[in-house]
């Protein structure tokens, strides 16, 4: 009953209002921070349920441009944050055990989920890929937000594996362009465009910093990082 009212309430065209659906997309949101707050549970798995349960039963899956942009966005600066908060001297202490830890969290959820989905469920092949690579960052997600709220990523052994964790995102963003890119001549031209801003990048945004300041108001790095985040997108 409530879900026909819910689907003819959509239907009058309020589900194409760009505000709303925003609105309901982050109260989902907020109710998956809440309810992993009191059930202690991270919040990683309790937005999966979240997304599910939203999609299936509030009919919210349609996909729109602003949507998929949103998506890409987050993306692009969660990975670029993953990075970001590694300690380099870590990663290299421990880049044996780190890139093990990562290669099979990656590679063990991935393969499972993408078999099981495929042959099992008898979902497409491209279906199926794309929830092993889910799945596989989602574990990555719990243990990182496990590690930092549990006070735990300031031990050598949390460090370690807070190194791990960013080299598990690698892995996810190699499987998504290596499964799904278009590989022709322009895709060359950002590989080759991509290795060299990120060459320089590191000396540009110091730069930016010791002349500008890091305590400027109009905070000029973070705009400047998000331009080039968006012009290698």
């Amino acid at each position: 009953m409530l879900n026909s009212i819910w689907i003819s309430f959509g239907s009058n065209g309020v589900f194409q209002n760009i505000w709303f659906v925003a609105a309901v997309w982050m109260g989902l949101a907020l109710v998956a921070s809440l309810v992993s707050i009191w059930a202690g549970i991270s919040v990683a798995l309790i937005e999966i349920l979240v997304g599910v349960l939203a999609g299936n039963f509030l009919h919210l899956q349609a996909s729109n441009e602003w949507i998929n942009f949103l998506a890409l966005l987050g993306s692009g600066v969660l990975t670029f944050l993953a990075g970001a908060e590694i300690d380099p001297r870590s990663l290299k202490t421990n880049l044996r055990a780190s890139a093990l830890i990562g290669v099979i969290s990656f590679a063990a959820p991935f393969a499972l989920v993408w078999l099981f989905a495929q042959f099992i469920l008898g979902w497409e092949l491209h279906q199926a890929q794309i929830a092993g690579i889910a799945l596989s960052t989602t574990s990555v997600a719990v243990v990182y937000a496990v590690m930092i709220e549990g006070g735990f990523s300031d031990t050598a052994m949390g460090k370690m594996i807070l190194a791990a964790c960013f080299i598990t995102d690698f892995g996810t963003v190699l499987a998504l362009g290596g499964l799904f890119a278009n590989y022709n001549f322009w895709l060359f031209v950002f590989v080759v465009v991509m290795c060299v801003v990120l060459w320089f990048m590191p000396r540009w945004t110091k730069s930016i910093i010791v002349r500008l300041g890091a305590t400027r108001v109009s905070e000029p790095e973070v705009k400047f990082i998000f331009f080039v985040l968006f012009f290698l997108g």
